[in-house]
């Protein structure tokens, strides 16, 4: 098998969400007698941030979602961020409510994640989603890094159903979610980290490896086994010869001989989440004004 051949293409899989997001947007826009729309928050002046945002609505006006951005000074005094989102929870012809991560240190960002509306939580990770997520209830607003992790495993696998699963990472965002969607898929899961004695041990086993460590190409062909599938999260960003490079928390080119496929990275995971989001978006559109909605990741 030429590597070509086993690498999980995120850019591909992302332009078919869209095209698919696109008929939901028009079934949408329909109903509601309105486009769908998001609200995007950004503080700071933080490089990768701008850049993440500026992709963020550049998708959504690309297929027919109003994004508006809000751009705030990183000296803004979390009040201040509070009541900015208090009004747009109130706002009807909002659907969703993105606010950029990181914060500022002065700003809790537990405090601003809990006073966005769930049903507008976009981003999925407000306690009751999270909760519901938990419970095997995808009716609400689902992480949109594990859900594209998921939706990329389902076209490329099929049934994940008894296959041996491990997550390295424990984050709120990617770690935790994960291992909800792929019990929800009938894995058998195992979630470690950092701190995970004899990780190799547990990682050797995984037919589905979920790197989620945030440790540049920390994962090479001794914590693998043989044909096992990577879906590599991680974004590190790392001067090379005098350039930045991204890399990932996998050493991509010391494990791909071993591998059955995996994600590249750049263009794996991340053109993903932008899907996710707008999905998101659109699925907040229906559900937030009482009209049934096919999870289409799930049953497509």
């Amino acid at each position: 098998m030429t590597n070509d051949i086993k690498i999980i293409d995120g850019i591909n899989h992302s332009k078919n969400l869209i095209e698919s997001v696109k008929k939901l947007v028009l079934k949408s826009e329909k109903l509601n007698k309105r486009k769908p729309s998001i609200a995007v928050i950004l503080i700071g002046e933080n490089l990768a941030s701008k850049i993440y945002v500026k992709n963020k609505i550049k998708t959504a006006e690309k297929i027919g979602i109003v994004s508006k951005r809000i751009t705030l000074p990183s000296s803004i005094s979390e009040k201040e961020l509070l009541n900015k989102i208090k009004n747009l929870n109130e706002q009807r012809e909002i659907d969703g409510i993105l606010v950029q991560l990181p914060l500022p240190d002065h700003i809790s960002e537990y405090k601003i994640i809990l006073s966005i509306d769930p049903k507008k939580d976009v981003d999925g990770f407000h306690p009751i989603n999270l909760g519901n997520l938990f419970l095997g209830n995808n009716n609400g607003m689902i992480p949109c890094t594990p859900l594209g992790c998921i939706y990329m495993l389902k076209k490329e696998l099929g049934s994940l159903s008894g296959l041996n699963a491990t997550i390295v990472g424990r984050s709120n965002i990617v770690g935790k979610p994960m291992q909800s969607l792929l019990l929800k898929e009938n894995c058998t899961t195992t979630i470690t980290h950092s701190n995970t004695r004899n990780l190799s041990g547990f990682t050797q086993k995984a037919d589905i490896l979920i790197a989620a460590i945030g440790m540049a190409e920390f994962i090479d062909n001794s914590y693998i086994k043989n044909e096992a599938t990577i879906i590599d999260v991680g974004i590190n960003r790392k001067k090379i010869n005098d350039k930045n490079k991204i890399l990932g928390d996998v050493n991509f080119d010391n494990v791909i001989s071993k591998v059955n496929l995996i994600t590249p990275v750049p263009g794996g995971v991340g053109p993903m989440t932008i899907a996710c989001l707008m999905y998101n978006t659109v699925k907040a559109s229906f559900l937030r004004n009482d009209y049934e909605f096919k999870e289409i990741i799930f049953d497509e």
